[in-house]
């Protein structure tokens, strides 16, 4: 089997995280997929934040927690309600991607690179998962001191987050995949 296709079906989410920092030429191989991903008319509206500040890392978990709590949603206020509940999995790495407000296709856009930057870390030997949850929170009043922080820059809104870090366990098999996903018009 191609070597793509096959990092494509070995990764997955990493939700437990070893403390210890990647290097810094993997963080650069991870950051260069997601730049070189695909985007409408190649307008690339996206600004990468490469965070490895532990502190700053813990205090966006809390201020994320601190926000769901106030939620209306019980799902989520259990989520900040629970000690043990980490947003970033306790990462060691955290690549927070922002896009342009003005593109209406910052999204997907943004999307499409986390995806590379996902398939990348398994290429590197990287764990990683996708965070949105922390979107509430970075797009929120309670988040402004955060973008500034973070250095999101003016005109660019935070869209996802991406985990990185050495795997503390490598889980290997695939969960089952739903049938009947695929037409075939012939």
């Amino acid at each position: 089997m191609n070597e793509t296709l096959q990092v494509i079906r070995n990764r997955r989410s990493t939700r437990a995280f070893k403390s210890e920092q990647i290097k810094e030429e993997e963080l650069q191989e991870i950051l260069q997929a997601g730049i070189y991903a695909p985007s409408a008319n190649n307008g690339q509206p996206w600004h990468f934040t490469a965070v490895q500040n532990k502190e700053l890392i813990d205090s966006l978990n809390e201020g994320f927690k601190a926000l769901v709590r106030k939620s209306p949603d019980e799902n989520l206020r259990k989520i900040g309600e629970n000690e043990k509940f980490h947003v970033f999995y306790n990462a060691p790495t955290v690549i927070f991607l922002s896009g342009d407000k003005n593109s209406p296709s910052a999204d997907v856009d943004c999307s499409a690179a986390v995806e590379n930057m996902l398939i990348a870390a398994e290429a590197e030997g990287i764990g990683s998962c996708w965070i949105g949850f922390i979107a509430f929170l970075l797009n929120s009043e309670e988040g402004r001191d955060y973008l500034k922080e973070l250095g999101i820059p003016e005109g660019f809104r935070q869209i996802h987050a991406v985990a990185l870090g050495y795997k503390k366990v490598n889980i290997v098999n695939a969960p089952a995949r739903k049938e009947n996903t695929v037409n075939y018009i012939i």
